[in-house]
């Protein structure tokens, strides 16, 4: 069976190695250095698994900056490129999964389209009404994986979600359990707009949690309370649970923001307060953070990482940024140490790689999560990191 995988990032990769484990998978990108790197076993992602299965397993997998080479003879083409939230119309930008809907149609008419991106709801019942496609010829299938673990909640994963009842979606199910390393992992089939409703929840309601806890963290401190006694007596209720409930600067990340955005933009005129209150949340956080810093009144500000948190590669939509532009615009002196950026400035901040060069000119340092090499400088950091090094 011969799989192509549309855009090779977290989503994409992650599940072409999975699945070229057992099948012939071609991924495709339009990111002609990406594809050269992948071709010769590296990964341009920070994964361990990822980069592990690339170097040293035997996977049937290949990689292209043709789309007609990838599509042709596959079974199945895989979509899974990027669909950033749009302010403007208020809704997930869809284009590029269309773009690649329509070349698959042109290319190969009798491959299954799985759409792994994350869609509006009702997105791909609709695309299929325009374009005339049975529920079989176009499945969506959610993901739900976590940055710098894509490939190990591939091979774990808590549930398989597809949107689609016909046999060629149920064998995709069947593709997705095989290739894993936990065959009793729930299997479910719906229609697609409720696989889209169930991405969407699914995401909304994590970046709920880390809402409640951070709203935890603001009351606690803000009446001198002990918060981690606080988070760990609330966690003991076997409902809630000591899980994901480590206060930060806010949620962030590729997911979390863009997702309950675009719940929110879907309930349009039907009655809700716990979805706007989830996605206005984020701003009131950043602002009582940075509102805690100013009253330190600092001489400079260092940035510990962009990043959102220790192993990741990935700073867009982290919640520390929101933090940075709240207190440049208040005209505090910054200074980020960001190992992944070298050239020299992050929207106009100045940037260094070197640690030391941050720990020795800043006064605080800000950091929202904290590792073994803060520890010299501990008394400088402010955080709200609970379960860290320091």
């Amino acid at each position: 069976m011969k799989i192509a995988v549309a855009a090779v990032g977290y989503v994409g990769l992650s599940l072409s190695v999975l699945l070229a484990q057992r099948d012939e998978v071609v991924g495709y990108d339009i990111d002609a250095d990406r594809i050269e790197q992948l071709n010769r076993g590296l990964s341009p992602l920070s994964d361990p698994d990822i980069i592990d299965f690339l170097a040293h397993r035997e996977l049937d997998l290949r990689f292209t900056t043709e789309a007609a080479d990838a599509y042709a003879g596959a079974d199945f083409v895989v979509v899974a490129t990027p669909t950033d939230y749009d302010a403007e119309t208020n809704g997930f930008n869809t284009e590029t999964v269309r773009a690649v809907v329509a070349d698959v149609i042109a290319t190969n008419p009798t491959a299954t389209i799985v759409i792994k991106s994350t869609v509006p709801v009702g997105f791909s019942q609709g695309l299929r009404d325009e374009l005339g496609l049975t529920e079989d010829q176009l499945v969506f299938s959610p993901e739900f994986l976590r940055e710098g673990k894509a490939l190990y909640d591939n091979l774990h994963p808590s549930r398989i979600i597809v949107g689609g009842h016909g046999p060629r979606a149920k064998a995709f199910g069947a593709l997705l359990r095989q290739a894993s390393l936990d065959p009793q992992v729930p299997v479910l089939h719906t229609s697609s707009t409720e696989a889209e409703a169930i991405k969407l929840f699914s995401n909304t309601y994590l970046a709920m949690r880390v809402a409640y806890f951070n709203e935890l963290d603001t009351f606690a401190s803000s009446h001198g309370l002990d918060v981690r006694t606080v988070v760990e007596g609330v966690g003991l209720d076997p409902r809630i649970g000591p899980h994901y409930n480590n206060p930060s600067f806010g949620y962030g990340g590729y997911c979390l923001p863009k997702d309950s955005k675009q719940l929110l933009a879907s309930y349009a005129d039907i009655p809700q307060h716990l979805v706007r209150a989830t996605v206005e949340s984020n701003a009131t956080r950043m602002d009582f953070v940075a509102d805690e810093v100013m009253a330190r009144r600092p001489k400079r500000v260092g940035v510990y990482r962009l990043v959102m948190k220790s192993g990741s590669d990935n700073y867009r939509e982290s919640s520390v940024i929101g933090v940075i532009d709240r207190l440049r615009d208040r005209g505090v002196e910054l200074l980020i140490h960001e190992p992944l950026l070298t050239e020299g400035h992050f929207r106009e901040i100045p940037v260094t790689t070197d640690l030391a060069e941050l720990l020795d000119r800043c006064d605080l340092i800000l950091a929202n999560r904290v590792d073994a090499a803060l520890e010299p400088v501990a008394d400088k950091v402010y955080t709200r990191d609970l379960f860290g090094t320091i």
